[in-house]
């Protein structure tokens, strides 16, 4: 069995133990790094098998508890701060990691999309020096078998709108309780949200929360910040280093929301000269998502909805240009907020996939929300028009110049090409499909031909060309008849 060093810099964090299996695993009573004398198996219990990723203050390392039945893997996580930082931030850094085992604590056995905490330690050991120890710092969660919203994203490329209501709408449901518990995230990114291999969307990496004291602005979640973000993700208030409230997380949800929709970064879609996001050069949606999440990513925290639940409301009774509340005045400031904060930008987390919760609580019900009614693109739609024109075009030659003008020829044409918009619309087919499908379809009608026997054909002079003229007009025709039919979706939904 493999085992992975959690010491930061052993030369050699891999071993290999030829005793070591399932059965013995349960027995033994402790095994060492071959490389640097770190114990393997942490107080005790816990074996750690790989390394995960490093983030901003940790390392996580997939594990197995060796003490339940089926021996479950588990996410370890270590505190390893940067070497650079300065004594002030290494406090901070520590307050948050050991803040995040707290808000798992609180919040992740009450909620199905938070993952639980199941033990928070320190680990006193031998040192590389002779007669000095070394404190290391753990918390064990966990595990979500599954993908990261980032990781999504470079795998399959863009989300559709449909995707992007799923992931608003699960995980405001999340930050809803989050909110009303007394805490605030403070970095949502595509990097901290998680689907494991059922669907269900997670929210990860509780390490930059922000507690709300009993006596914060009337319990509207106002509270000073420390200067924790991520570049690009966090509203001005928070990067300034000012009072946060829940409007920061919507602020960041809503920077994810386009960053997926686009496939562009926050530093692509921002414009800094006008101050305003220009999301909208890049993709089409549905009016009234639109409508919210311009709203969400509004610069001042008064203009953006105040909560969760009111941008749910918004989704689904279509007031995103509805006023809000504004946030609720910050709270007299003591004398630590008094001094400008400490500024520590947070790199990518360490999210590691963390296995599929128990059949759980369900979470506070949100209005219902109603599906969009397109979930296609302006490209999408025009490439997809074009390439069924195209491709139609070319089965008609083919039918024609076999079956000639006959009610089954005609018949069979009508379902091929019901066939290919089915295949569009759910995705069967798509992008570099379209354009691989047609040049095959083009090649079989060139090598073969009676295929390309009809007269007009051969009165053309060359059939082949012919062809490709014949098809790539029915591929015009076919992107002014979908222009047309999008120009009166538009004007219909204006009126309406």
């Amino acid at each position: 069995m493999e085992t992975y060093c959690t010491r930061p810099n052993c030369a050699r964090p891999t071993n290999v133990f030829a005793d070591l299996d399932t059965t013995t695993l349960k027995t033994v009573q402790q095994k060492f790094c071959t490389t640097c004398g770190m114990p393997q198996i942490l107080v005790g219990r816990y074996l750690t098998t790989r390394l995960l990723g490093k983030g901003g203050f940790g390392a996580a390392f997939l594990a197995i508890d060796r003490y339940t039945p089926a021996m479950r893997q588990c996410v370890v996580k270590q505190f390893q701060p940067a070497g650079d930082l300065s004594p002030n931030q290494l406090k901070i850094a520590q307050e948050l990691f050991e803040r995040e085992a707290e808000v798992l604590e609180q919040l992740g056995n009450r909620h199905p999309q938070i993952p639980n905490l199941l033990a928070f330690f320190e680990l006193s050991v031998p040192g590389k020096n002779p007669g000095k120890a070394e404190q290391f710092f753990y918390l064990v969660q966990e595990f979500i078998d599954g993908k990261n919203l980032e990781e999504e994203l470079a795998q399959k490329g863009t989300f559709t709108q449909s995707e992007i209501l799923e992931v608003l709408v699960e995980i405001l449901k999340v930050l809803k309780f989050v909110h009303e518990n007394g805490s605030i995230h403070r970095d949502i990114k595509p990097s901290n949200i998680m689907r494991d291999r059922s669907g269900k969307l997670f929210l990860l990496d509780f390490g930059a929360v922000k507690q709300v004291t009993s006596g914060a602005a009337g319990g509207q979640g106002a509270q000073s910040s420390t200067g924790i973000y991520s570049m690009g993700f966090a509203p001005p208030e928070q990067m300034a280093g000012n009072v946060v409230y829940p409007a920061t997380d919507l602020y960041a949800l809503g920077v994810t929301c386009i960053t997926l929709l686009t496939g562009k970064q926050p530093s692509e879609l921002y414009d800094a000269y006008s101050n305003t996001w220009k999301w909208h050069s890049f993709v089409s949606v549905h009016q009234r998502i639109g409508a919210v999440l311009d709203k969400m990513l509004k610069a001042s925290a008064s203009d953006r909805f105040a909560s969760a639940q009111e941008t749910l409301e918004a989704l689904a009774q279509g007031k995103g240009n509805a006023p809000s509340p504004a946030p609720a005045p910050s709270p007299a400031p003591t004398p630590r907020a008094a001094s400008r904060p400490q500024t520590i930008t947070v790199p990518p987390s360490a999210t590691s996939p963390p296995q599929a919760t128990p059949a759980p609580l369900q979470p506070a019900k949100a209005a219902p929300i109603a599906a969009p009614s397109s979930s296609i693109s302006t490209l999408e739609l025009l490439s997809g028009a074009a390439f069924t024109g195209f491709e139609g075009g070319l089965l008609a030659i083919a039918l024609l110049s076999l079956a000639g003008t006959t009610l089954v020829s005609a018949g069979f044409w009508v379902v091929l090409v019901v066939v290919l918009i089915l295949a569009q619309m759910r995705r069967v087919i798509e992008k570099f499909d379209l354009v691989i499908i047609a040049a095959i379809s083009f090649a079989i009608i060139v090598v073969a031909s009676p295929l390309r026997s009809l007269p007009i054909l051969v009165n053309f002079g060359n059939p082949i060309v012919a062809v490709l003229v014949l098809a790539g007009f029915l591929g015009l025709v076919a992107i002014a008849i979908a222009l047309i039919f999008r120009l009166i979706y538009k004007i219909l939904s204006m009126l309406l």
